[in-house]
């Protein structure tokens, strides 16, 4: 079977996807990431095929400028583009950007089956064109479309970027491409959370259209490296991973890098700052317990680690719900806020509003979260759930049969 995964050009919005898809491509299927941007290259990287569906522009680079305020118009660019760039509206410019191109992606490759993402609408539109059966992932862990609070689309595109299908972009696309009162084929929907975090203990039908949703075990993928030989080494005292994710560290004084590094000196623990983007020039002489580590993948270092300290990345958040580590969540843009509150109400860990934060705060939240033995026993009961769910394997292996007793009921 030829299977078209679709995913935004993101680390957040598209790793979640690889596990899957490596479950595909393990089963013997034929898989084509369609994708832009740099996560063409992470994608290539991660061992699959990748089409690059709007070689046009870097998508990525021109939100950065747009952020700045230094956004040109160049380039052959659909109308509009540039509005959506200067106004910082990411997923409304992939969709208008990447549809197209996932569309003639999917036609080139004959795709069979179509996975794409609850955030991605280019790869929810693209299936809808392709007229091929569908596969919607949650790629979050701090909302999914099964949440009431959530189905109402305006409510997706305020906190979470998700459109509605009557937002204009999305109504011209269907105008364009002839998809109008038209859905997806859908064969299941996946929930990738824990059970206690919002997740799913078993299949159940989605309230409005009966849909399956079902359980899927989030396995955390964040690139491969060589580990440094500390990572291989058991720790003599706390060790405490400190990370903005990819978004934040671009952002002017690292996005509040330095308040974290000043908060976390003297603690007797050693910091890894997993961070290879910013200028660490910038904060002066750093103490002797921050070990600059650069790119690590997450998956590789928190076994060890007593704490992770970050922005409230869903992609980050799930990785230490995964490993059982506690959390202290910094919340930044995006749905950084609704990871935040998750972790803080299943009791994994605690929230600092950035507005509020300093050095006294952020100290005390640490030794609470280093010393309360709570924290770590929630973290581990989730670490247990998340293990109990069915792997990417078993759940691809589930769709694929579903789809041949489909296709044997049709043929007669």
């Amino acid at each position: 079977m030829r299977v078209l995964f679709t995913a935004a050009p993101g680390y957040g919005l598209m790793l979640p996807l690889v596990p899957l898809a490596w479950a595909a491509r393990a089963a013997g299927h034929e898989v084509l990431l369609a994708t832009t941007a740099h996560m063409t290259q992470v994608g290539a990287e991660s061992g699959l095929s990748v089409a690059d569906v709007f070689p046009e522009r870097d998508i990525g680079s021109d939100l950065v400028a747009g952020a700045a305020g230094t956004a040109e118009p160049a380039g052959d660019t659909p109308a509009g583009y540039w509005d959506l760039v200067r106004e910082v509206r990411p997923f409304e410019l992939f969709t208008l950007a990447m549809t197209e191109g996932t569309i003639t992606a999917g036609r080139e490759f004959d795709a069979e089956l179509v996975v794409y993402c609850s955030d991605h609408m280019a790869g929810k539109l693209a299936a809808i064109a392709l007229g091929v059966p569908a596969l919607e992932v949650g790629n979050r862990v701090s909302w999914s479309m099964r949440d009431e609070e959530f189905r109402d689309g305006r409510e997706h595109n305020a906190r979470t970027g998700i459109l509605s299908d009557d937002a204009p972009v999305m109504t011209a696309l269907r105008e364009r491409f002839g998809l109008r009162g038209t859905v997806p084929d859908l064969l299941a929907r996946i929930d990738p959370r824990a059970p206690s975090m919002g997740g799913l203990a078993q299949e159940e039908p989605d309230a409005s259209d009966g849909v399956p949703w079902r359980p899927m075990r989030y396995v955390p993928f964040n690139g491969g490296a060589a580990l440094p030989s500390w990572a291989m080494r058991r720790p003599e005292r706390p060790r405490i991973c400190l990370t903005l994710g990819t978004v934040a560290p671009l952002l002017p004084g690292g996005g509040g890098l330095g308040l974290l590094i000043e908060s976390l000196a003297g603690l007797d623990a050693d910091i890894m700052l997993a961070d290879s983007e910013t200028d660490l020039s910038q904060f002066g002489t750093l103490p002797d317990n921050l070990h600059p580590a650069g790119f690590v993948p997450l998956s590789g270092i928190l076994r060890d680690c007593s704490l992770v300290v970050h922005h409230g990345g869903s992609g980050t958040t799930a990785a230490a719900l995964h490993h059982g580590v506690p959390q202290l969540i910094l919340p930044g843009g995006a749905d950084n806020a609704l990871c935040a509150r998750r972790v803080v109400d299943r009791k994994v860990g605690l929230s600092i509003d950035p507005a509020e934060a300093d050095t006294t705060a952020i100290r005390a939240a640490v030794q609470r979260l280093l010393s309360e033995q709570a924290f770590a026993t929630a973290a581990a009961e989730v670490q247990a759930e998340i293990a109990a769910q069915p792997s990417p394997a078993a759940v691809f292996d589930r769709l694929a049969a579903d789809l041949l007793a489909r296709r044997s009921i049709a043929a007669g």
